[in-house]
């Protein structure tokens, strides 16, 4: 089993994502991950690309910036 871990996005919490059958749900704590709450991925990466997606919007990064870190 594998144990939830917390997605930040430029050093801020984002959310958790934890294992739910054959997906991962992300779960936000705080804005604007709130659009993708209960969302289900194909694996913890993609949960953290869509996150680090949202939060691109908050900080003006370039393209290919980096987003932070995924804990696992």
């Amino acid at each position: 089993m594998l144990e939830p871990f917390v997605v930040e996005v430029w050093g801020k919490p984002a959310g958790i994502v934890i294992k739910e059958g054959d997906s991962f749900r992300f779960h936000a704590v705080a804005h604007p991950f709130f659009e993708i709450d209960g969302t289900e991925y194909n694996t913890p990466g993609h949960a953290r690309l869509a996150a680090a997606r949202l939060g691109n919007d908050d900080h003006g990064a370039a393209p290919g910036a980096s987003f932070g870190k995924a804990r696992h």
